[in-house]
């Protein structure tokens, strides 16, 4: 059996199990009055030509929020054919559309294909402007006698599947609200600007260890003089306040938005509350990664899911700074990704990162098609690969806490020798006289 007969059986299983899902979800919900039945467009849409959208539905958790919505209007939905998200669509912006961290650019794209009542245009009424559920208007009209929403996309299969509570249009492209091709495009020009020293930033000569201002500044994009960790804070407790924002004839770059858009990514894609948690409310490391990506840095967070941080004992954080120190060691100086650091170990085998902790490293290694971190009981596989990816910072999610294997050995026990005491000559010829003469003391004494 061939890949594209393996891929089809699972979209079947997974499309069984959704339908599934929503016919009886609504019927376990204590709170809800709504009874999504066999019926439904919601339903219909699952068993038609427009499977691609359905899965585009499940994967923007709107299923809910669409279920609320049938039970209270009509829906007409205009559906794209699976080949124009399969094929058609540009394959950046496809990916712009799944990752976790664009989830609200994937919602509105969604509801910009539903409209919350019956549309269907008669040649008594060939041009209207109706509300979708992503609150912009879409422009109907009818051309040739064909349905054409937007001016442009044409309705391909009008009145496809009709329910009772809605109604499916087919239509032979996708429609791309202005609010999501603007955030796309935002995305992609963020990721092309080079990054920009604030003025008057440190410089660092590696072999005197001391700072000097008013260096000469380097090309634009240029990497950071002082190395990432003398530009560290002093410790965790004496964390500097955040740095300043973006300003000045350079416009650097703000780093404490993407470490802010960064956790919340973490927060959306579920399982890293924990990690999130550590970095804003127990330490003030989100603030120190800010600084860091406004300078010109970039960094790449190796992530504990949740699982892997409630394994962690109260002797482990019981330290002072040892939440820090245990941050420290899973965030790497460099941007590295699942593909670039895959392609590092089955090259090379084995490869060191260096970490924040110095002058500790983390070994990485290919195992079970995968990439290994640590060694031992200690280890942690890459389990959530490029949760966040900008350029600058990089989310790496791991199923285990890892730990430096060079851990400081305790000095050896040291025997106490207790030295035995000694007799002088005077104390011998006592005890032999207190034998002679039967006394019991000192010859309890004289016997020890």
């Amino acid at each position: 059996m061939d890949k594209s007969h393996l891929h089809g059986l699972s979209k079947y299983f997974i499309l069984i199990f959704f339908s599934l899902s929503l016919v009886f979800a609504s019927a376990n919900k204590p709170n809800s009055t709504v009874q999504i039945n066999s019926n439904s467009i919601l339903v219909a849409l699952l068993d038609s030509s427009y499977t691609e959208l359905a899965e585009l539905i499940e994967k923007a958790l709107l299923l809910q929020y669409l279920e609320d919505m049938v039970g209270k209007h009509n829906l007409t939905i205009f559906a794209p054919k699976n080949e124009a998200l399969e094929q058609d669509l540009n394959p950046e912006f496809k990916r712009f559309l799944l990752e976790p961290r664009n989830l609200k650019s994937l919602q509105s794209l969604i509801l910009h294909h539903i409209v919350p009542s019956r549309v269907n245009l008669t040649k008594q009424a060939e041009f209207t402007r109706k509300r979708a559920l992503s609150n912009h208007h879409l422009r109907l009209s009818l051309n040739n006698k064909r349905m054409v929403v937007e001016e442009s996309v044409e309705v391909i299969d009008k009145n496809s599947i009709i329910k009772p509570d809605g109604l499916i249009h087919g239509i032979d492209r996708v429609l791309v609200p202005h609010s999501v091709l603007e955030e796309f495009n935002n995305r992609r020009e963020l990721r092309s600007i080079s990054a920009v020293l604030p003025t008057s930033a440190p410089t660092m000569d590696s072999r005197k260890r001391t700072q000097h201002r008013g260096a000469k500044m380097g090309p634009a994009g240029a990497p950071p003089a002082v190395p990432i960790f003398d530009a560290l804070a002093p410790g965790p407790s004496l964390a500097p306040a955040p740095a300043p924002g973006p300003g000045g004839p350079h416009h650097h770059f703000d780093g404490a938005s993407q470490v802010k858009d960064f956790i919340t990514t973490l927060t959306h894609y579920g399982g890293y509350n924990e990690l999130a948690d550590i970095l804003v409310n127990l330490t003030s490391l989100a603030t120190e990664m800010g600084r860091l990506v406004s300078e010109g840095y970039v960094i790449t967070v190796l992530a504990p899911n949740d699982e892997a941080m409630g394994r962690l004992t109260a002797d482990q954080l019981s330290e002072p700074g040892a939440p820090e120190q245990i941050m420290y060691y899973h965030i790497i100086p460099e941007y590295q990704t699942e593909e670039s650091m895959y392609s590092s170990v089955r090259r090379f085998g084995k490869v060191n990162y260096e970490t924040l902790r110095l002058p500790h490293k983390v070994m990485a290694e290919e195992a079970d098609g995968s990439v290994r971190f640590g060694q031992g009981e200690g280890s942690a596989y890459l389990f959530d690969p490029d949760i966040y990816t900008d350029g600058r910072i990089s989310v790496q999610g791991i199923d285990g806490v890892l730990f430096p294997s060079e851990e400081v050995k305790a000095p050896p026990a040291v025997k106490k020798v207790v030295a035995k005491q000694r007799r002088g000559k005077l104390m011998e010829v006592g005890c032999t006289l207190a034998a002679a003469l039967g006394h019991d003391s000192y010859f309890a004494y004289c016997s020890r």
